[in-house]
């Protein structure tokens, strides 16, 4: 079973393989999956018991038309039926987008969705990818990605927010900055495919803006949000005529018959669709607090329902991939494949707390269990696996790479510099130098901040299995996301406990992060005893108060966190 597991891996290129084919080899049973990112709250019990009851209408018969389900779609959504096009799944409005739209070149930031990358790279076009540093989180600086796009100019830019797989959001004004600083090329693409699960500011869409702008497409993927991907549906929005042009070249049935089943049935189940939300929120902050008191794991900020994390030192991301499933049936997304990230990265899918701690406890016997068989090999012994090397290996735990230690951190932060307006398109590159207004500077080289080597560190001792029960306080890995240098990758101090409170606006004894400037590329407000749960959220604002919870269902481009 492990050998063939591994083959269907090594044939997925920039994909997992599918949970089917992964049955199809483990008996029939599919593993627990950290994997596919789906909303595990929704549809309800009730929905799935009302699509069975209804299964064999729902595949005997021919859908409506398309236009019948969008029609039904924006009537929900509050949305003109002439400004969206729904599709297939995302990825066919990806593909016609790439056909009609995309002339001869695209931008984008990588690690992202690899459809974004090879689509256009299949239809001969230029793909620049701007790459997001580890350094920083892969927190992507809006304004350098500008100079990048007028540097080697582009006619198409992209922009995933919040970013697969590291769950990177950007605030609705610095996206809607971004668009009137491109307004002259020929198109820009706001990918919101996870938007619904971020929870930074009550209002982060754009789509409001998208319908007003002559270049500007904002995709959204209900099999995301609904967790259906088997049925595939997404929609996009934009202008009459761009949404128009992609929606005269869909099939007439481009929509199944369990799509058109799905929509009709929203309407009444906003209450537990906004409620599945906000369990998806409260787990995502769980989970990142299970996951940040792994000695050596770095857990980075997120907004969608997944977390990137990065692996100690040491540690192969094919290896414990596969020894989680093996050993464990436990299924894990290894980035190796993506454009842009490595293997020692891993995507985790948010999950309930009972399959976290079954994943913490999984992970503790991979990479920690067995000295003879753990996937983090031991310091100062072996004979791949120096003293000097250990030195070098605990210098950048400590330092997150850069060299910068955490006093020397403390001291050299700057202030926060007042958010301002964007120049527009107008201005050439000549005139955006070293960055745009609300900026923060660039780090110094890692050279030049190097201090002497520590030590060989030692290998702490094996992790017994975390209970269900609430860990004990350890020290934790800070997020890697502090502008000029990243956090170190181990916190000084204990982890605050987090209790679990649903719909509290805030978290007992934790501050919220300050807000962060346009062109800012990572959060700042480290305290000593660990995260806050605005870092860990990857908020840019404090943490808002819960409003009323809201009768119907959510409009596009309106709250999202009426429940939470």
């Amino acid at each position: 079973m492990a050998d063939n597991v591994a083959s269907l891996f090594r044939g997925t290129a920039a994909h997992s393989p599918s949970m089917a084919a992964l049955a199809r080899e483990s008996d029939g049973v599919g593993p627990i999956d950290f994997c596919i990112p789906c909303n595990p709250y929704f549809p309800t019990p009730g929905m799935f018991d009302e699509l069975a009851g209804r299964l064999r209408e729902i595949i005997t018969y021919y859908p409506s038309s398309a236009d019948t389900i969008t029609a039904e779609l924006c009537a929900l959504l509050r949305l003109p039926p002439s400004c969206v096009a729904m599709g297939n799944g995302s990825t066919e409005l990806i593909t016609w987008i790439d056909h009609l739209l995309v002339r001869e070149s695209l931008a984008i930031p990588v690690p992202t969705f690899g459809r974004w990358t090879d689509q256009p790279m299949e239809t001969g076009k230029r793909v620049d990818m701007f790459p997001l540093q580890e350094s920083t989180g892969f927190a992507l600086d809006p304004a350098k990605y500008v100079e990048f796009i007028r540097a080697r100019g582009t006619r198409v830019a992209v922009i995933c927010n919040p970013n697969n797989p590291d769950g990177g959001f950007l605030s609705r004004q610095t996206v809607v900055n971004f668009m009137d600083a491109l307004q002259d090329l020929d198109l820009v693409i706001i990918d919101e495919s996870f938007l619904e699960f971020a929870d930074a500011e009550n209002e982060p869409s754009v789509v409001e803006e998208a319908v007003l702008r002559p270049n500007v497409i904002v995709l959204r993927s209900l099999g995301k949000n609904f967790g259906l991907h088997g049925i595939r549906f997404g929609y996009l929005v934009a202008n009459p005529a761009l949404a128009g042009k992609i929606r005269s070249m869909l099939p007439k049935w481009n929509l199944n018959s369990f799509a058109e089943t799905v929509v009709f049935m929203l309407k009444e189940h906003g209450a537990e669709y906004l409620e599945s939300l906000h369990l998806v929120r409260r787990d995502r902050l769980d989970m990142a607090r299970q996951l940040t008191a792994l000695p050596g794991l770095t857990v980075y900020p997120s907004q969608g329902n997944f977390l990137f994390v990065r692996l100690p030192v040491g540690a192969e991301g094919t290896v414990v991939r596969d020894r989680l499933l093996t050993e464990h049936r436990i299924l894990v997304r290894e980035c190796g494949n993506k454009i842009g990230s490595s293997s020692r990265f891993l995507r985790l899918v948010v999950r309930p707390q009972v399959d976290v701690r079954r994943l913490v406890s999984g992970l503790e016997q991979v990479l920690y269990g067995s000295r003879r068989g753990a996937a983090v090999p031991e310091p100062s012994t072996g004979t791949g696996y120096s003293s000097g090397t250990a030195a070098v290996d605990r210098l950048i735990s400590e330092t997150n790479g850069v060299g910068m230690p955490l006093a020397a951190q403390a001291s050299a932060m700057p202030g926060l510099p007042p958010a301002q307006t964007w120049p527009g398109p107008a201005q050439a590159p000549a005139q955006l130098p070293g960055g745009m207004p609300g900026l923060m500077p660039a780090p110094a080289p890692a050279a030049a901040m190097m201090p002497a080597p520590a030590p060989a560190a030692a290998m702490m001792p094996p992790m017994a299995p975390m209970p269900p029960a609430a860990p004990p306080q350890q020290p934790m890995p800070a997020v890697a996301q502090m502008p000029p240098a990243p956090m170190p990758a181990v916190a000084q101090g204990p982890a605050p406990a987090l209790p679990n409170m649903p719909g509290a606006p805030g978290m007992p004894g934790m501050s919220p992060a300050p807000a962060a400037g346009l062109g800012q590329a990572a959060m700042p407000g480290l305290r000593n005893g660990g995260l806050t749960a605005a870092q860990v959220r990857g908020r840019t604002q404090p943490e808002p108060e819960p409003a009323p919870q809201p009768m119907g269902w959510p409009a596009a481009g309106a709250m999202y966190n009426q429940v939470g």
